[in-house]
């Protein structure tokens, strides 16, 4: 697959964390998925000592192959292949290299989330979109919210850079509150120039504490839709759809969790039929982002008038 936009020309960084950004785990194994099916190899590590509370991101214990103890540090990556450069044709005739998302030079920060030093921390972040040559930068993240399993995720696409919302048509967020890590990092990148784009995926807040294969699958194809990557589905179509039925079982034993669920569909069809204005989505919600609260994702998203 060859890269859909200009912005997916260059070498695009995909960036995930652990933690209040990552709902059900979506976006962090969507990273995952990226750094395994494309065989990537670890570029950096940003230092965990300077970025992570370890009392919020505690170690792990484990044994290694010989059976001796040992500590597993969270830990802060980037991930990358080697960029494949290609010839194309240049204006005037000439030989020239591309350098695209799709055709390797795609890379991977992925971690916990640092909890305290976020200026320095997305000063170093530049620094290495600036060693790698970045060309644009892919924020996926998960929130929870008022929204039914059975329906298809909702994804939410915005940039704060006008070009690329002119490109790929994606919005603009409106949004005022409290942020996490993605918003600073997003500022930082874009004073220095980079575009970025960030994808985040509606979680329902019923089966918050299981991981989410279905959201998962909905921010990988928007990711690859955008970077022109062709990823592995691997296991992720069958597990989304086992995740589906599983809750479908749950709701079927329990009478207030179906009716509940039946009330959040009910609200889903009336904002996505033909019918629905694009003002009475956007107080919909408006109201939601009133009850959120800033608690529980970072920039949330509004949907478009379409």
């Amino acid at each position: 697959m060859s890269p859909t936009s200009r912005f997916a020309e260059g070498r695009l960084l995909v960036v995930a964390f652990e933690g209040w950004n990552d709902a059900g785990e979506a976006a962090s194994n969507v990273a995952r998925s990226l750094v395994d099916s494309l065989d990537m190899t670890t570029l950096a590590e940003l230092d965990g000592e300077a970025y992570i509370d370890y009392q919020f991101n505690r170690p792990e214990a484990a044994h290694d192959d010989d059976g001796a103890s040992i500590l597993v540090w969270p830990r802060i990556l980037l991930h990358g292949t080697p960029a494949v450069t290609s010839p194309v044709l240049g204006i005037d005739g000439s030989l020239e290299t591309s350098d695209s998302a799709a055709d390797g030079g795609l890379l991977v920060l992925l971690g916990a989330e640092p909890s305290r030093s976020w200026r320095s921390f997305a000063a170093e972040v530049v620094d290495l979109v600036d060693v790698h040559d970045v060309t644009g930068v892919v924020f996926v993240g998960a929130m929870l919210a008022d929204v039914p399993h059975t329906r298809p995720i909702s994804i939410y696409v915005g940039s704060e850079n006008s070009d690329v919302r002119g490109e790929l048509g994606v919005e603009r967020s409106t949004y005022e509150g409290p942020v996490g890590i993605l918003s600073v990092l997003a500022q930082a990148l874009e004073a220095a120039g980079v575009p970025t784009l960030s994808i985040w995926a509606s979680v329902p807040h019923y089966v918050h504490n299981a991981p989410s294969p279905k959201a998962s699958l909905a921010i990988l194809e928007k990711v690859e839709e955008i970077t022109g990557v062709s990823i592995p589905r691997g296991d992720l179509v069958e597990e989304a759809a086992a995740w589906e039925s599983g809750i479908d079982a749950l709701a079927a034993d329990d009478d207030d969790m179906a009716g509940y669920i039946e009330q959040l569909e009910q609200a889903r069809d009336t904002v996505d039929s033909p019918e629905a204005s694009g003002e009475a989505i956007a107080q919909e919600f408006e109201r939601y982002l009133r009850k959120r609260d800033g608690k529980s994702g970072d920039d949330p998203w509004r949907p478009s008038a379409s």
